[in-house]
């Protein structure tokens, strides 16, 4: 049987890099982000959707979504960024598990999958272990800025709309501190895998 592995963390505290470490390591990453872009492409069900409750005004002159633009109506209004959220999250979720059901039948022995609101969407029961990446909070805002342009204000409203990355630390089975360097973190993965038998 597979070992599932759940990767999440907070907005910037670098769980993009660990599941890049897992890449390198050959063992198979489900990106919810990725697929989450994915399913609200053109023509996808939750295009449509999204279009129907948002309006045409979201939308690029190439008719995608334009991501800032939903963003900024969804980040200052809870009901809305529910309404998107219910749009978006079943779509991610049927294709992430189509995913994981392929690399199960292709006899993967661990596959990661990649979820930032693993906690938020009460998705945790999709996988046997959790590793939670976990940085400060001045690090993770002072990253979001330096990364996103975001001044101090929109940093900290991005990290209040999720869960605080401490209480993830809390409930998880193992945690990676990556406020060091990118090696650090790496090593504790490696040390992580071989205590779980993975590598």
């Amino acid at each position: 049987m597979a070992l599932i592995i759940g990767l999440t963390g907070s907005i910037a505290s670098g769980k993009s890099t660990v599941s890049k470490m897992f890449n390198d390591l050959d063992i198979p990453v489900v990106d919810a982000d990725k697929l989450s872009r994915d399913v609200v492409e053109p023509g996808e069900e939750a295009y449509e959707e999204i279009v129907k409750q948002f309006g045409d005004n979201i939308l690029l002159k190439d008719k995608t979504i334009n991501r800032e633009k939903l963003g900024s109506i969804i980040f200052a209004d809870e009901e809305k960024r529910k309404q998107l959220n219910n749009i978006v999250h079943p779509a991610v979720r049927k294709a992430m598990l189509k995913e994981k059901d392929a690399l199960i039948e292709a006899q993967e022995e661990c596959i990661v999958l990649d979820i930032p609101l693993l906690y938020e969407s009460n998705l945790t029961h999709y996988v046997e272990k959790i590793i939670v990446v976990y940085v400060d909070e001045e690090i993770q805002q002072e990253r979001l800025m330096k990364r996103n342009g975001y001044t101090e204000e929109k940093a900290k409203q991005r990290i209040k709309s999720q869960m605080p990355v401490k209480e993830k630390a809390s409930l998880a089975d193992a945690v990676i501190d990556n406020n060091g360097t990118i090696n650090e973190s790496y090593e504790q993965l490696l040390s992580l895998l071989k205590k779980w038998q993975v590598l």
